[in-house]
């Protein structure tokens, strides 16, 4: 595809974005509601569904480089990814109705079901995301417009994700007279699941259409046959470049610590800060604030400090404004939850702690896009889909361990399963969110240090842009 040298279209970035809506819907479905899903509806134990989504993440991400390598190397009058997006969506959208449909009275075998769909959802997930996120370097090589082009994907990611979390909580998971508490009640489970299954392969399909015209060619140079051999060589050779183990390493850091967020918030919301029903209704409005908001600093942010010292400093501020309405509730300066004052301090803390960790991962997915050029020079070739397969794979490995520990902590609170809010023990609670602090915060400074160390700045990227141009006129 020819580098586009001018701010790609509005419109191209729009589409190009979309298709992040199914990863979006996926990713909050895996980290909010899974876990409760099984472990208070269906009744498994907390830690055997956590080390259930861990096994089935491990053994899928395996398969992520796979498609990522056999992404590159597509060859097709529609080019190298479109291939791949208009056949996984519909599979992905079945496969997630089998998530949320486990079949009943199958006893133990429920463990082996969540495993087995657990891998397929995650496996068609990719299908989808690595083609899609793996075109962002082939639009541009320009160092911000990578970032302009990549919050459009976190927008509407996070989008799709926080729409399908305020209808949840608004629409399907409601209080009916069968289920005194909404986010129990099995039946909108199913509800939820039909509707963002159709979402999710809607949103791929359009992303896919409205980029046609833009990327539907053959690729300037085929691809030659390779043997197993090769394949598994040219895979460790990309994966071995020092900027990108840097950045799997912080990111592998910083990902757990979100897959802890996430999988354990509706739990500290429910029992240690007792949002009710519309609390948890505007909550992903606050969410939302938090990613547009992000939207418009990271761009201006990236420009001004560069992209590793965002990463740096807004991760530190972050975690400094995550922590506080934890500290101030153990010293007795907070106000009491469940109380207005109490909910709307978690609302603007919460806010700005988005806000700055949004703009930490899309700096660290633009900063990705820069590893192409410093792998391209090295090597020769352009692994763009390899590369964001890695990072896809080191994203899936974290989130099953923020799941996992998420399930150890919750565990190991005492926390009893279909446990009613405000009838838990305090010892209980405090235990639950102190696990929660400690390993959150250790977790976001190692992040921060690695990022700290990422090799590649501004003039170092448009120094190999120049060189790689060099090249390909020489070529000509």
């Amino acid at each position: 595809m020819t580098v586009a040298e001018k701010p790609l279209p509005l419109r191209l970035k729009v589409f190009h974005g979309f298709g992040s809506i199914a990863y979006g819907i996926k990713d909050n479905g895996f980290s909010t509601f899974l876990l409760i899903f099984y472990n208070q509806v269906i009744g498994l134990d907390a830690k055997s569904v956590s080390f259930a989504l861990m096994l089935a993440l491990f053994i899928d991400a395996f398969a992520d480089p796979v498609i990522g390598h056999l992404s590159d190397r597509t060859y097709s009058r529609w080019g190298k990814r479109l291939p791949w997006l208009y056949l996984a969506p519909v599979p992905l959208a079945f496969s997630w109705l089998l998530m949320w449909a486990p079949p009943q009275n199958i006893g133990d075998w429920i463990f082996v079901y969540l495993v087995g769909v657990a891998i397929l959802v995650r496996t068609l997930i990719s299908c989808c995301e690595v083609p899609s996120v793996a075109l962002l370097p082939e639009l541009t090589r320009d160092y911000d417009e990578r970032t302009g082009l990549m919050r459009f994907r976190f927008l509407f990611g996070w989008g799709g994700g926080l729409l399908m979390l305020y209808l949840a909580y608004a629409v399907f998971l409601v209080p009916d007279e069968k289920h005194k508490i909404g986010q129990l009640n099995a039946d909108g489970y199913w509800q939820y699941a039909v509707f963002s299954a159709i979402l999710m392969a809607a949103s791929v399909l359009i992303s896919a259409l409205g980029q046609h015209r833009h990327i539907a060619r053959y690729p300037q140079i085929k691809p030659e046959k390779s043997s197993l051999g090769q394949s598994l060589g040219e895979i460790r050779e990309s994966f071995s470049h020092p900027a990108f183990r840097k950045l799997m390493i912080g990111g592998m850091l910083s990902y757990t610590s979100q897959g802890i967020t996430f999988s354990i918030t509706t739990y500290l919301f429910l029992f240690v800060w007792k949002f009710d029903d519309q609390a948890f209704q505007i909550y992903p409005f606050i969410l939302f604030a938090s990613m547009v908001a992000a939207f418009f600093l990271v761009t201006n942010l990236n420009r001004r400090f560069e992209k590793r010292n965002t990463a740096v400093f807004c991760g530190l501020i972050a975690l400094c404004f995550w922590m506080t309405p934890f500290v101030l509730r153990w010293i007795n300066l907070w106000p009491t939850p469940g109380s207005n004052s109490s909910t709307l301090g978690l609302y603007i803390f919460s806010f700005v702690a988005t806000m700055l960790s949004i703009t930490v991962m899309i700096t660290g997915s633009s900063m990705m896009a820069d590893v192409v050029e410093a792998s391209e020079v090295e090597t020769g070739r352009r692994t763009e889909g390899l590369f964001y397969a890695g990072g896809l794979f080191m994203q899936k490995c974290a989130t099953g361990i923020g799941i996992f520990v998420s399930g150890l902590i919750v565990s190991l609170s005492g926390l009893p399963e279909k446990a009613m809010p405000g009838q838990v023990d305090g010892n209980v609670l405090d235990i639950l969110a102190f696990g929660y602090c400690i390993t959150v915060t250790t977790l976001t400074i190692l992040s921060t240090v690695t990022f700290a160390r990422f090799p590649i700045s501004r003039a170092d990227h448009e120094a190999r842009v120049q060189q790689l141009a060099a090249l390909q006129a020489q070529k000509v």
